[in-house]
């Protein structure tokens, strides 16, 4: 646990009820605020070292500029006082300017754990981190420092070959393609790329690292793509109520990074295409070019090869973003690698928990190594996030691990873990408290209506 205080700014009561059950073992205090009237008198009083900052609080007004406001009240009365912002993924926009204007970063609702955790304990100086493994970094929308999960190399023969590979490259412009199964990390591979490349340096004193910046092409629906992307002027279409910029515009000047690339549709490819090709995007509605400068990393699941040989997919556009071809081997290839990795997760987890010293008995070591992990590394990182809290001692015991996996294992791997089942718990309780009113749901919970049926779905709800 730090020495550290942190005060959370949300007007969703449920949401400050989460946060607060995540980081009470993470920070020595953590003060909870539903309205940020409160936030000068906190400031006297308390005096956090982070302040974790909805941007909007009034009904029905998304503007952000509530936000923003108090992010200048805050710096102003507390200069040395950190400010992380919470948004919608919708108005990602609104947070790089909160950036821009001082916030330290931001994070996304609805928020990962761990990378919520280890985006606040970014804002904290050196000596006040709590210890963690010194293996790299990685990160999601932010300056690419904030991890949501250490780079773990691994000593297989694949992995030490796969590092060198991307010592190589990584200083580069080059184009990357990451390839790999579901769970294999390929976002992180993405994030440790551009934490090496000279788009994460910072420029001068006082100047930011610039963002790598991960889009889930698969969660773009059709219609929203170019607006999503290239972003769109006022009056573009009847939602269009003010300028928006695409998500090309607001990655410029660092790495951005297109999940799953293989499940753009053929149509949306050659729109892609083009703004790569051109290196400029022109929002929907306007007229002119916008230039962008990003560096392009792509990744996904599929046979691409395949896929431009049945006619689903570019090959024109594979040859744009295949400059370097990187394959993330599963877990059942470098096995080598199991325990290890079981370890360091193990560590992360009890650092996590305030549950330091907890170690793997040779027992659970080597049912480890003897279960097949179909979900690969996410999830062996789950199941030594349960075996953490299971653990009754210091040692964690065969027990505390999960089954051996059947056959029906791999369906699982996606089904909630413990903190995973905090938001299931949030989401269904909001839900029930906007009596199945999934627009209030959406709104209240700052996502968009189509991540939240992506939840249910996940959630079974």
């Amino acid at each position: 646990m730090k020495h550290a205080t942190l005060l959370v700014v949300d007007d969703n009561r449920n949401i400050l009820t989460t946060v607060r059950m995540l980081l009470s073992s993470v920070f020595e205090r953590v003060v909870t605020l539903a309205s940020p009237v409160g936030i000068p008198a906190r400031l006297r009083e308390d005096k956090p070292d982070v302040v974790l900052l909805d941007m909007n609080f009034k009904s029905g007004i998304n503007t952000g500029n509530e936000g923003i406001f108090w992010l200048h009240e805050i710096k102003r009365l507390s200069p040395h006082t950190e400010v992380v912002l919470f948004t919608a993924y919708a108005d990602i926009e609104l947070a790089v300017r909160g950036m821009k204007e001082g916030a330290h970063d931001f994070i996304v609702k609805p928020f990962d754990n761990e990378k919520l955790v280890s985006t606040l304990l970014a804002c904290l100086p050196k000596g006040r981190k709590v210890q963690a493994p010194q293996d790299g970094s990685a990160a999601t929308p932010t300056d690419g420092h904030a991890a949501q999960g250490a780079m773990y190399w691994g000593e297989s023969p694949v992995m030490r070959d796969l590092r060198m590979m991307v010592e190589k490259v990584a200083p580069t412009d080059a184009n990357i393609l990451i390839t790999g199964e579901n769970g294999t990390g390929k976002e992180v591979l993405a994030a440790e790329i551009h934490r090496l490349s000279s788009r994460s340096k910072t420029q001068g004193a006082g100047q930011r690292r610039e963002t790598f910046f991960p889009i889930d092409m698969g969660a773009i629906s059709e219609t929203l793509f170019e607006s999503e992307l290239f972003g769109h002027v006022k009056g573009a279409f009847t939602d269009a109520k003010a300028d928006k910029p695409g998500k090309l515009e607001l990655a410029t000047g660092g790495t951005l990074f297109l999940d799953e690339i293989g499940n753009l549709s053929y149509g949306l490819q050659a729109k892609l295409l083009t703004a790569l090709q051109r290196r400029s995007i022109v929002r929907v509605g306007g007229a002119k070019p916008i230039p962008i400068d990003v560096r392009l990393l792509c990744a996904t699941n599929k046979d691409l090869q395949q896929m431009v040989n049945d006619g689903l997919f570019r090959e024109d556009l594979l040859y744009r973003i295949n400059t370097i071809h990187l394959h993330l081997p599963p877990l059942r290839e470098r096995k080598g690698d199991i325990a290890p990795l079981a370890s360091h997760f193990l560590h992360r987890y009890a650092d996590l928990y305030g549950r330091q010293g907890l170690s793997l008995s040779p027992e659970a070591a080597e049912r480890v190594e003897q279960m097949p992990w179909p979900g690969n590394i996410r999830e062996l990182q789950h199941a030594m996030e349960r075996a953490v809290i299971l653990c009754e001692g210091d040692t964690v015991m065969p027990r505390d691990l999960p089954s051996v996996p059947t056959a029906h294992h791999a369906e699982a791997v996606e089904q909630p873990t413990t903190l995973d089942g905090m938001e299931r718990q949030l989401i269904a309780k909001t839900i029930d408290d906007c009596q199945g009113n999934l627009s209030q749901v959406a709104a209240q919970l700052g996502i968009s209506r189509q991540t939240l049926y992506n939840k249910i779905k996940k959630y079974g709800l």
